[in-house]
Order: C-alpha cells, then structure tokens, then sequence
C-alpha cells in the first residue's frame, strides 16, 4: 500500500520532500487501522447479529399434507401464536404428495437462512426412510427445532360401514379382506404406517386408496367412499364426536379426555396395537443454531399460550413435557424414530 500511495504522491509532486512522505506514511497507518476496524466491524456484524434480528420478514412452513388434515391442524395452530412472538408472520404452505416426502424434500433443499422451515411427523421422519430406499433428505441430519404435539391414533370407520366394534371389525376384516379398503395420506405417512402395523398384527391386507392427506381421505370415508382408516386424534374427534364417523378405538394406554367415551385397543381386545404419533418442527441442514433457537423459543411460547394449548387439548393432542421442548430432545428422538420404525415395518411385511 505504502509504494502506491509514494507513487501516486510521485506523479502529482515529482519532486516529494523527506517531510512529505512521513506524512504519506502517517496517512497510510491511519489507512491501514481503518480498514482493520471495518473488517473486524464486518465480523461482528455477521451472522449472529443477523440473528439477533431475525426474521425480518414473513416465514414459510412447509406443511407435507393437504389442508384440514391433522399436521396442517397443528402447524396453524402453533404458527398463529409463534407469528404474534417473532412478529412476522409465518405462512403455511401445503405441497402434498409421496407420504409427505415431497414437501419434506422441497424445504430441505431451501436456503437454511430460516425462512423456510418445515412440520414433520412420524411419517415423514421415521417411517420414511425404511419405504422409500431414495429417499432425497436424511431426517437425522435436519436441523430439529421443537416438537409441537403428540396425537394418539384412533381406528375409525365410516357409519356405512357394517362394523360397530373393534372386535366385530375384526372378525368382518379377516372374513373379508377383498372387500375391505382403506383410506390413507400416501405411503410412509402416519396414515399409512400405522395401519400397516394394524393390518400386520391382523394378517389382512385391504385395498389400500391413497389421497393427498387425511382430510380428502376423511371426506370419502364419511361418504361411505373407503371403509376404514387410521389417523391422529386431532383430525378425527370432531367428526367422531358430531357422530360423522364411527371410532372402534384409540391406540393409546389411556382413554382421551378429549374422547372419553373411546375404549383402548387393550380394552376393546387389541392389546399389542399401541402406537403415537408426533408432530414437530424442523429447518433445512446449516441453518443458524442462534436461528432455530429463536424458532424453538417461539414455539415454546405458543405451547405455554392457553389459548393455544386448550385448541390442541381439545382435539386430543397431547403436549411435550418441557424436558420433550428441547431442540436435541427431537434430535435424539428421531434417531430413535428411525430404527424403530425400519423394524416395525419390516416386521409388517
């Protein structure tokens, strides 16, 4: 630096005295110490400050199933509270298809600057992996941000249906496996891994019907279009309750508050057929720790909020426990998911 200020002092004086180059020298080290502090301001004013402020606009989530099923329930739910937290507002984008895989494939490849985050289920992050061998993400290596709700799974039926009890399905299912179908989201959704492990314990195998998500499927089912299917609590106790649908039972150790007239699979005969589903959050692969912390501490707010807990209590869902609200609780959690479920299915087939 110093010999191209010297020379641009040469070209403009030619004949440069010993007194003027200390002071092209003197301006060269203030030069030299301006730039230092820019640079070192640069630092400091990277990422983490960029955390500090985010979102600085609206948020994307991603959610794998068509509207009105139970993980779009509960990203609307969350979202609307965690929106009034970060003071943006968080935007539910459906992109159904491939058992949720499809949207969990087109948020994993978004940015990781957390405007694209994604509402993840058992399906989609640990029933996947052991139905789709190519499978585009790995669900272990996504960024967890928290787990939103667990939703015990209920065995339903339409009301045109000639079953009344879980034991009468049973014995109708077994009689007639040609003529039972069944509703379900998509393969590797909850929709369709818990009723494989059903139709495994059974030794059935109905017609499957896939849809986009369990509401269109629901839909049918009230028609009298599909028989049966297997869904999470929240998308169901409405209808069970106003009497559109038929429920046999819900798959939990415990009767739901939100449906206490429901017996237990153990109760209604079908002790083995225990099985919970989840719902949480997630961001693409190198989104910022300081980012999905802020997420996680929006989302614990929305499940502290009364408003929203008793709209999720309602439905049946149940909620983490604060020691479940950790970002490397759903870490852990889903490594778990993953071998539990590659081996339950494997055992289903």
């Amino acid at each position: 630096m110093r010999g191209l200020v010297v020379l641009i002092a040469r070209l403009a004086h030619p004949v440069v005295s010993h007194e003027a180059l200390k002071i092209v020298t003197w301006e060269e080290s203030v030069l030299k110490k301006l730039f230092a502090v820019a640079f070192a301001l640069t630092g400091l004013l990277g990422i983490p400050a960029m955390a500090q402020t985010y979102p600085t606009k609206p948020v994307t989530m991603i959610v794998p199933f068509a509207a009105g099923g139970p993980t779009d329930i509960v990203a609307r739910f969350v979202s609307e509270h965690m929106s009034r937290t970060l003071g943006q507002q968080i935007v539910v984008e459906n992109v159904a298809g491939a058992g949720g895989t499809t949207g969990i494939t087109r948020a994993a490849g978004a940015a990781p600057d957390g405007y694209t985050i994604m509402m993840g289920h058992m399906g989609t992050h640990g029933a996947a992996p052991a139905l789709y061998p190519g499978l585009k993400y790995d669900p272990t290596a996504l960024v967890p941000v928290g787990v939103a709700a667990s939703t015990p799974i209920l065995i339903v039926g339409s009301m045109k249906f000639a079953p009344k009890t879980l034991q009468e399905f049973v014995t109708y299912a077994k009689a007639n496996p040609d003529k039972l179908n069944q509703a379900h989201a998509g393969i590797g959704s909850v929709s369709h891994s818990t009723c494989v492990m059903l139709n495994g314990q059974l030794g059935i195998k109905p017609t499957a019907v896939p849809y986009t998500g369990t509401g269109p499927a629901l839909n049918d089912m009230i028609s009298g279009q599909v028989d049966f299917m297997c869904d999470q609590i929240v998308n169901l106790a409405e209808q069970i309750r106003g009497g559109a649908i038929r429920a046999y039972a819900i798959a939990s150790p415990e009767r739901s508050p939100a449906l206490p007239d429901v017996p237990t699979t153990k109760e209604a005969g079908l002790p083995d057929y225990q099985v919970i589903a989840w719902n949480a959050i997630f961001a693409p692969v190198g989104t910022a720790p300081e980012i999905t912390a802020r997420l996680n501490e929006a989302l614990g707010k929305a499940l502290g909020d009364e408003a929203t807990r008793n709209r999720l209590l309602n439905l049946g869902a149940v909620l983490p426990a604060a020691s479940e609200q950790t970002q490397a609780y759903l870490g852990d959690f889903v490594k778990a998911e993953v071998v539990r479920w590659n081996k339950a299915l494997a055992a289903a087939k």
